[in-house]
């Protein structure tokens, strides 16, 4: 291997006269770029540390407040009102630097103004945390902002107008309150009614009362004991319990995929596209390792927490038998490529300097134009992690444990993020329906071996230079990949570009040293478990229908003109839709975010109320006025937003009684509450996919730089997975997933329901649209 010689610093021989070496001077070159930069990197984490230690301080206010301070003294006023006279009593005399009373009479000066400083600080944090923890704006019907909400917002602006790093606001931050019991308990009492008979309902009543009076107050004292102690009271066994506990195949379970632009196409050359992508996401990580990224404010200024950002890059799943773990690096400087059933590691940095676009597209061009068949084993070597975790984790102890193969899935799993160049064709033709749900399929899962889906993310380039992730759930959720994804296709079109012929801009560097094939001795025992995963997974994706579509009658705008949220509009189209399609309601999950407080991830909105189910079911009856309907939706919509709210504010349902259910297990108390509610099936899962969180472009000048959204597999066996995305004003994006195996779901008949749900609630408010 002629490449991996040239990576080699120096090289001896032994002889009989002694060792002979050779000592590489460009690679000796190149290794001490790479310590210079790693210092730089350590600098700028150091000085970031201490300009976020002191937000909203800087060291200029303090500089500001030591001249103040000295100045006062000049002018023969003590503001220290005694303070600094003390201080400086207490300095040792005629010692060291202090020999002089000039000097002392400083010293003791900057000490009372650092003091004044860092109280200043501590100070605007706690009023700042305490301000952050008013959320009675949002509640507020829009429009009629109370006094005391103008009030606060202006303090609000006042204490967070310094421009913030990305981390600047994490103390600040308030911590996720625990919701009383008898709030919980009535909430989920009031969530199951429209699902349950009277004779059901009495049964759980029943229960939840008995909880709520015997088991729960001391499962309670322990959970308020750890919100207490901890960041966060739910995201640490939220996402041990239910992410990295899990011992099914992480394909289409727990991992969803996101979708490139599908109305415009930058380029048709593969590795141009691809170039242009893995160096915008460089240029990213750059920004997010020195905190340049402008923290996610709502309503511009009320930021959400950003501690998921941190391990988006260089961060892998490690399975294990009973749980699995996240590895997470400081950095990578190496990204993984797999291309028909080869694996290779492709080097990011030429010294200290990020590779040009031009010379990333040289690099997958020359992997693309590389004829070497797989090594035995190595095709289907991925979907090891695509089967059951228990095996992976068998299979990874007892073969890859030692030599090359140890040292080539390192590679893989240290690697700064996974690339998959397929060697298939997609795109989205708005006359061919089934396109946009084969590109879906295709991101989804794959051909079952072709994806890392232990990896935080497996970018995906398609031959005809389409793009797309696919993305592992435990480190983080939606909006963070999602704005990772936003500043990847905004940078990729308006920034970097491309030549008139689709390739890169520049010229590349012929010297770069070939991407590096990674070797693997692979046994025939462990090609059979590797088989065995692959038939696991096959089975799996061979079973999931996705259905993805492109809702064109109208948008957001329209559905404004409703005077409803847009969110809103659709939760209750669907509730209309499954009612349509199955002839009953179901336990509905909706994802909102609890990002508003440290160390926030989700929280479960029932979506499903009686006000939803009174609306459906007057739809149903279709005899009564258009009037009357729209009196329901509205008191359903209102229910769905209040519901909404609540979550986000940290008085949702479902992740206190999860927290009680895990205290429970520790405590070794059993409840048969508990065990009910955590055994309940979603059979209808729902997601909201965000967009514009960064501003790359005006979408009214660019409305057809659209992004299709994700989607994700379905939750239960027996129900739909729907994740949708607003598209601005005119469009809306839906992605429907169910299981083949099950003769009740069929994702795209919902689609069809979907479809007309929308239209039959427009046309309640008699909302112009256009053909569908």
């Amino acid at each position: 291997m002629a490449e991996a010689h040239q990576a080699v610093a120096f090289q001896f021989t032994v002889t009989p006269d002694g060792v002979d070496f050779r000592l590489s001077r460009e690679a000796l070159k190149h290794i001490y770029l790479s310590g210079i930069n790693s210092w730089k990197k350590r600098l700028i984490r150091l000085k970031n540390g201490i300009l976020r230690g002191v937000y909203p301080g800087s060291p200029s206010s303090w500089l500001v407040v030591v001249m103040a301070t000295m100045g006062s003294s000049y002018c023969k006023v003590d503001i220290s009102m005694g303070l600094v006279c003390c201080i400086q009593s207490c300095l040792p005399e005629r010692c060291g630097p202090y020999q002089t009373p000039q000097t002392r009479a400083l010293l003791s000066m900057a000490i009372f103004s650092t003091g004044v400083w860092v109280t200043g600080i501590f100070l605007f944090r706690q009023t700042l945390k305490l301000l952050l923890s008013y959320h009675g704006w949002m509640f507020e019907m829009h429009g009629k902002t109370s006094r005391f909400t103008k009030i606060w917002a202006i303090c609000v602006r006042l204490l967070s107008s310094r421009r913030p790093m990305l981390y600047s606001f994490q103390t600040s931050l308030p911590k996720l309150p625990v919701p009383s019991i008898p709030a919980t308990i009535q909430r989920y009492l009031e969530s199951v009614r429209p699902l349950l008979d009277d004779e059901e309902y009495y049964r759980m009543e029943t229960l939840a009362k008995e909880f709520q009076d015997k088991t729960a107050p001391r499962l309670q004292k322990y959970l308020v004991l750890k919100s207490w102690w901890a960041t966060n009271y739910v995201s640490d066994w939220w996402e041990e319990y239910i992410y990295l506990r899990g011992r099914s195949p992480l394909m289409v379970n727990s991992n969803y995929y996101v979708m490139d632009l599908v109305l415009v196409r930058n380029t048709e050359v593969q590795a141009a596209r691809l170039g242009n992508a893995v160096h915008a996401m460089i240029m990213y990580r750059r920004k997010l390792d020195r905190e340049e990224i402008k923290p996610v404010m709502a309503l511009g200024m009320v930021p959400m927490c950003s501690y998921q950002m941190e391990r988006m890059f260089n961060t892998t799943r490690i399975p294990g038998k009973e749980t699995d773990v996240l590895q997470h690096l400081s950095d990578s400087r190496h990204v993984a490529v797999y291309h028909k059933g080869r694996f290779f590691k492709v080097w990011l940095y030429e010294g200290s300097r990020l590779l040009k676009p031009r010379d990333l597209e040289m690099q997958f061009q020359r992997i693309l134009d590389d004829p070497s068949p797989p090594q035995p084993g190595e095709e289907r070597l991925a979907a090891l992690t695509a089967g059951g975790r228990v095996e992976w984790a068998q299979a990874r102890q007892a073969f890859f444990s030692s030599g090359k193969n140890k040292a080539s899935l390192e590679a893989i799993e240290r690697a700064a993020f996974f690339v998959a160049l397929d060697e298939e064709s997609h795109c989205y033709n708005p006359d061919d329906e089934a396109s946009l749900s084969l590109y879906g399929k295709a991101l989804l899962h794959g051909n079952c071996h072709n994806r890392w889906f232990d990896k935080s993310f497996t970018l995906i380039s398609f031959k005809n230079g389409l793009l797309g992730l696919n993305t592992e759930h435990a480190w983080a959720d939606a909006p963070i990949i999602g704005h990772l994804w936003e500043f990847v296709l905004g940078t990729d079109t308006f920034h970097l570009g491309y030549t008139d012929t689709g390739h890169c801009l520049g010229k590349p560097n012929p010297r770069l040293i070939p991407p590096q094939r990674l070797q693997w001795d692979i046994p025939e025992q462990c090609q059979v478990i590797i088989e065995r995963s692959y038939q696991v997974a096959k089975a799996l994706a061979d079973d999931v229908e996705l259905y993805c579509f492109q809702f064109l009658p109208f948008g957001k705008g329209l559905i404004k003109k409703c005077r409803t949220s847009p969110d809103a509009f659709v939760q209750i189209a669907l509730q209309l839709a499954h009612f349509r399609d199955k002839g009953k309601f179901c336990l509905t999950y909706e994802a909102s975010m609890t990002r508003m407080f440290r160390e926030g991830r989700t929280e479960t909105v029932r979506s499903c109320t009686s006000e939803s189910t009174a609306f459906v079911q007057a739809m149903m009856e279709g005899s009564h006025m258009k009037a009357d309907l729209r009196d329901l939706f509205r008191k359903a919509s209102e229910k769905h937003q209040n519901m909404y709210r609540l979550a986000m504010t940290g008085a949702g349902i479902d992740r206190h009684l999860f927290c009680l259910y895990v205290v429970s297990k520790y405590l070794g108390i059993s409840s048969p509450f508990l065990a009910k509610v955590l055994s309940e099936p979603w059979r209808l899962s729902t997601s909201q996919i965000p967009q514009s969180q960064i501003r790359m472009f005006d979408p009214d000048q660019y409305p057809n730089h659209l992004g299709a959204g994700g989607g994700f597999g379905p939750v239960a066996d027996d129900g739909y997975g729907v994740s949708y995305m607003i598209a601005g004003e005119n469009t809306i994006f839906f992605h429907i997933s169910s299981k083949f195996s099950s003769s009740e779901t069929n994702a795209q008949r919902f689609g069809n329901h979907i479809r007309q749900a929308l239209l039959d609630i427009a046309d309640l408010f008699q909302v112009p649209k256009a053909d569908s």
